[in-house]
């Protein structure tokens, strides 16, 4: 009966031991595991240099240009160039027709009255965007616009290897989540949390990489270019009242005499209209004078 007993204590004693070293290799494996979690995935050195060599000669240029010239007639000149850039598969994204007001002056011409001229200068900036493969093309028809060419700026901003890094912090990232996800799963709840954490940072940091991509396509398929067009110095000129003093609006003693002197005309003439109307009357009345001074003493006697 003792033996018995000594036997099943010494297998107990067994598999408690075995449980304990068992626990301890977890805990070890469990620790190993964060670690790795925690340190950034690299990509393996010949796919980084497989893709350096295969995108690294494949140059992708972001092509802008920058114009500054004077026109006959800006409105005209305008309507031009967005015709042109809808016609070649291209579009305006900024347009601001203005005029600037350079000097004003003004002259009397008269005691109520001023002649007012002003000077001012239209200008417009635009910004569009055509096909890169167009953009030479473009920007000859455009040249032709111009009477004076002020300055003309073509960049081209070569952002292979920044497509590069974006791929690789793609793929990066990618890994990242597929070992966090296998990871995750032994772990307790707060390395669960802690692995749901990582993964949305690294879902985050490939969903930029991936944005900023885009952005740079769009940019090399798609030039940009600034224009600054205006015109010769244009001037109006507009009557207007003067309002300095008013004093002024009172007429002279000079410009008194002879507006009477045009009021008795006016009189005048219509006098004489007047006498003109009834000239038929005034006959009978001279003929009657006449025959009363020539027969009028002979009826009285």
């Amino acid at each position: 009966m003792k033996s018995t007993v000594i036997f099943v204590a010494l297998i107990l004693s067994v598999l408690v031991w075995s449980c304990n070293q068992s626990a301890k290799e977890q805990r070890a494996a469990s620790r190993e595991k964060e670690m790795e979690l925690n340190s950034p995935p690299q990509p393996a050195q010949d796919e980084v240099s497989k893709e350096s060599e295969s995108n690294g000669v494949d140059r992708k240029f972001i092509r802008t240009a920058d114009l500054k010239f004077k026109v006959k007639s800006v409105s005209e000149t305008t309507t031009s160039i967005e015709d042109l850039t809808n016609r070649e598969g291209g579009f305006v994204t900024y347009t601001n027709l203005s005029s600037s007001i350079d000097n004003v002056s003004t002259i009397k011409i008269s005691e109520d009255s001023l002649l007012e001229t002003t000077y001012y200068t239209v200008t417009n900036s635009i910004t569009i965007r055509v096909p890169n493969y167009k953009l030479d093309s473009i920007l000859k028809t455009i040249a032709k616009y111009a009477t004076y060419l002020d300055y003309r700026t073509i960049k081209a901003d070569d952002v292979a290897l920044q497509l590069l890094t974006n791929r690789l912090t793609q793929k990066r990232a990618a890994l990242a989540q597929k070992r966090l996800a296998g990871g995750g799963k032994s772990n307790g709840t707060i390395g669960s949390i802690y692995t749901e954490e990582s993964m949305l940072d690294r879902q985050e940091e490939a969903d930029n990489a991936k944005v900023a991509n885009l952005s740079l396509n769009d940019q090399i398929n798609y030039s940009t270019v600034n224009l600054l067009i205006y015109q010769r110095q244009t001037l109006k000129r507009e009557r207007v009242a003067n309002d300095a003093n008013i004093e002024e609006y009172k007429p002279a003693f000079g410009s008194k005499a002879w507006a009477a002197l045009k009021s008795g005309w006016h009189g005048l003439e219509q006098f004489i209209l007047i006498l003109l109307e009834i000239w038929w009357l005034l006959l009978l009345i001279g003929i009657a004078i006449f025959l009363y001074r020539r027969f009028g003493n002979r009826l009285v006697k």
